[in-house]
């Protein structure tokens, strides 16, 4: 009897320790790029653009070419290497607090403009690497470490749904902890070459959230899955 194996590391993966705290998606999301990287057979055309907070270590475990920004500014890069070398598939890596609050002109900008390269957008609804603090994307009495009786709308405004913004050519919304339609999905960085591409996860940070690793992955997506559709 022949045994096959069904769930390998993908290609690009590299096999490392990461630093993810127990129960984070990012590694799922990882997982998700390299599987795609080695399907469309891009491994030597991809270039990663990876801005502050924990995006920013993703060079240490995928194998292509990651290029480092300030913080916010991604599509400022990604815009740039496109522009210079069409050729290339190029994608931003992004939280929500780099994305939707550090970087707000430069994604905004970049998807008026339908600059042609794809936005992988990790919103976690906090800032999760600096303590957990109130982002643009903070549910509705959702509490952070910096609005501790939870973000009262009438006072802190409402998330912001930052990818409706005018602009993108398709906009998916997966979740990491489903990554079998996170895969399949049809608004996926396989449909880029025709203006701006969003895919938007929401892996929640489970420590700074004040979760279980165990407990993220049973209740962080349904609020979230609602305020976000």
């Amino acid at each position: 009897m022949t045994e096959t194996a069904l769930y390998t590391r993908p290609k690009y993966l590299l096999d490392v320790p990461m630093f993810y705290c127990p129960g984070c998606g990012h590694a799922i999301i990882h997982r998700l790029i390299a599987e795609l990287i080695e399907e469309m057979h891009l491994g030597d055309e991809a270039v990663g653009i990876a801005p502050v907070g924990c995006a920013v270590t993703a060079y240490n475990y995928l194998d292509f070419d990651f290029i480092e920004a300030a913080h916010g500014r991604a599509p400022a890069v990604a815009t740039g290497i496109k522009r210079a070398r069409s050729d290339l598939f190029v994608f931003a890596y992004q939280g929500d607090g780099d994305l939707a609050s550090i970087g707000t002109a430069e994604i905004i900008h970049a998807a008026n403009r339908g600059e042609n390269y794809t936005t992988i957008f990790v919103n976690n609804t906090i800032y999760g690497m600096t303590g957990g603090q109130l982002a643009p994307t903070t549910l509705a009495w959702q509490k952070t470490s910096t609005c501790p009786n939870g973000r009262d709308p009438a006072t802190m405004g409402h998330p912001i749904r930052v990818c409706e913004s005018p602009g993108p050519c398709s906009t998916g919304r997966p979740a990491s902890a489903r990554p079998r339609p996170c895969s399949a999905g049809p608004s996926n960085p396989r449909s880029t070459g025709r203006g701006s591409a969003w895919s938007r996860s929401s892996p929640r940070a489970p420590y700074t959230c004040g979760w279980t690793p165990r407990g993220r992955w049973t209740t962080s997506g349904r609020p979230s899955a609602s305020t976000f559709p």
